[in-house]
């Protein structure tokens, strides 16, 4: 029987400010402290509130082997925060209607009883029609149904378009942009001390909003773009494995 996995060191966070990627549900600042470690699990604090939190080891990935524009401690699971403890988030499925579910069976009818219809005058030949267009009708309203629930399902695709535009990685800072895309129209920072921080850049003639991430502005680094419709349209792979996607869906409009 092989031997479980050795859990990844966590002496190089010590005294080290980090951010969890996937960010916790639940929790509006990502950037963490570490307080104390067990066999089993890590205690950490939150760098603006103070709060306070054991996250087991079970879910902690690899730790990034470089800190710019932010230590990266990776999760093997999207971790949410409620009642008081990190637990996995699960996604709900929506469930598809079985077609061709049997329908219930008919009302018993004694012998005495005169069949529905009786007396009537339907040939057997109107009768078989009307019955065709029933079902005609029942199948129809079936495969609608499925169609709407597949379209609700239907992935997120994002778009390449203008990815094949930027030329952009996780190494440009504010300069580097610059020179490759021009000088911003637009340049908003959200400036609140003791935590990750945010810089908006807006060009001409773009459709899209650059993201920077860092402590500072000097030390801000490009973690992706939004569009118009503020959804992401490129990002950015993470030296530790994983990519910047969830940051930039969790970013909030400011």
């Amino acid at each position: 029987m092989s031997a479980p996995p050795t859990p990844p060191p966590f002496e190089p966070l010590t005294g080290r400010p980090f951010s969890f990627f996937p960010p916790l549900l639940n929790i509006e600042h990502n950037e963490w402290l570490l307080r104390k470690t067990t066999w089993s699990e890590i205690l950490v604090a939150n760098a603006k509130t103070g709060m306070e939190l054991w996250v087991p080891r079970r879910f902690l990935g690899d730790v990034s082997s470089v800190d710019e524009p932010v230590m990266i401690v990776g999760l093997n699971k999207e971790l949410e925060y409620k009642a008081g403890a990190v637990w996995p988030h699960e996604r709900r499925v929506i469930e598809m209607p079985r077609a061709g579910a049997s329908s219930p069976p008919p009302a018993f009818q004694t012998p005495d009883e005169p069949a529905p219809g009786a007396g009537i005058g339907f040939d057997r030949g109107t009768e078989l029609r009307i019955s065709r267009l029933i079902g005609a009708v029942l199948l129809a309203g079936v495969l609608a149904s499925v169609l709407l629930v597949l379209l609700q399902r239907r992935p997120v695709v994002y778009h390449a378009i203008e990815q094949s535009q930027l030329g952009l990685t996780a190494e440009d800072d504010y300069h580097a942009v610059v020179r490759k895309l021009g000088p911003p129209v637009g340049d908003r920072w959200r400036d609140d001390s003791g935590e990750l921080q945010y810089r908006m850049l807006k060009f001409r003639n773009r459709s899209f909003t650059v993201v920077l991430m860092g402590t500072d502005r000097d030390n801000a680094r490009y973690i992706g773009a939004l569009g118009k419709d503020w959804k992401p349209v490129h990002f950015v792979e993470l030296p530790g494995g994983g990519n910047t996607l969830a940051m930039l869906r969790g970013l909030k409009r400011f």
